[in-house]
């Protein structure tokens, strides 16, 4: 894997010299390549197999290729990032001395945040200033890329490490994630519904929606008719959960399982609806891609205005 270029940023705080907080996620988080490249955030990338193969998510695989195949009948997993990866990448930051800040995928998604943790205890006697905190952000695809975005942007802005964890306990609390999938065949194979869950969803052509409560897993919440119905009742679970979250001037995440012209119209009707200009839009990757399939659509918001 490549290795990382820490650049060193002195700035002053209250007459003082200190240095730029690092962020590092994982390839869950969903954000578009130019917005990493532009806040100089790492990504590690998840482990997505098809049969005996394996694949890096975001370097050796692609998501538009992926849905195809699968469209063609083809089964993905996944697996998460192996721990030899944190220790070489913890090491790396324990060394350099920089503060940095690890967001991970959901824990009710992902063993990933836990071997991240272990990683970091097996390395205390070793680097016992290692200045390393690991956030579990509860979250997955666009709406933990919402969190990984701000920090970022926090961190480019001279901000304490201390005020960035502040931001993200916050933002943890309070993110929304609204979705559908076309096929809840897909979230079962994955492990992440029930058989039950499953077959009702597929009667019918009943559109499951579903969101990811406080504990980080997924939870079905309704059923709808018809696609378009669906798109209807996201937004106006926007209004129930955010209506007075001031939504017009939120970024808004939207993300679709290469489903574009989908993500647009849903774009369009939230403007329409709050006002809204600011948003992430991005094609959901292998390693979340791999459990909700073809055709998913998502709207990730704050449910409360975060003062900063």
């Amino acid at each position: 894997m490549e290795k990382s270029c820490y650049i060193i940023i002195n700035r002053t705080k209250g007459g003082e010299l200190f240095m730029a907080v690092k962020i590092l996620s994982d390839s869950a988080c969903d954000l578009p390549d130019d917005i990493i490249e532009e806040l100089d955030i790492e990504i590690l990338p998840i482990v997505v197999i098809k049969g005996d193969e394996e694949y890096l998510d975001k370097i050796t695989i692609d998501p538009k290729d992926m849905y195809d195949e699968m469209r063609k009948g083809a089964v993905y997993k996944t697996a998460q990032i192996p721990s030899t990866v944190f220790q070489e990448k913890f090491e790396e930051i324990a060394k350099s001395g920089d503060p940095a800040i690890y967001i991970a995928f959901s824990s009710g998604l992902s063993g990933t945040y836990q071997t991240s943790l272990i990683v970091k205890d097996s390395l205390k006697e070793k680097y016992p200033e290692m200045d390393l905190d690991i956030v579990d952000s509860k979250s997955a695809s666009v709406g933990f890329g919402i969190l990984v975005h701000k920090a970022g942007k926090m961190a480019k802005e001279g901000k304490s490490k201390e005020e960035i964890l502040k931001m993200l306990d916050f933002y943890v609390k309070h993110i929304e994630h609204i979705f559908t999938v076309d096929d809840m065949e897909t979230l079962f194979r994955g492990g992440r519904v029930t058989r039950t869950q499953a077959f009702v969803g597929g009667l019918l052509s009943i559109k499951p929606v579903l969101d990811i409560p406080e504990d980080g897993t997924l939870r079905p919440i309704e059923k709808i008719r018809g696609r378009k119905k669906v798109m209807g009742r996201m937004i106006e679970i926007m209004d129930e959960r955010g209506g007075h979250a001031d939504l017009k001037n939120q970024i808004i995440g939207i993300d679709h399982g290469d489903d574009l012209e989908g993500a647009l119209k849903l774009k369009e009707l939230i403007e329409e609806k709050y006002g809204c200009t600011d948003f992430i839009i991005n094609i959901i990757g292998s390693a979340i891609g791999a459990h909700s399939g073809p055709g998913t659509l998502s709207v990730f918001f704050l449910n409360e205005k975060y003062e900063e």
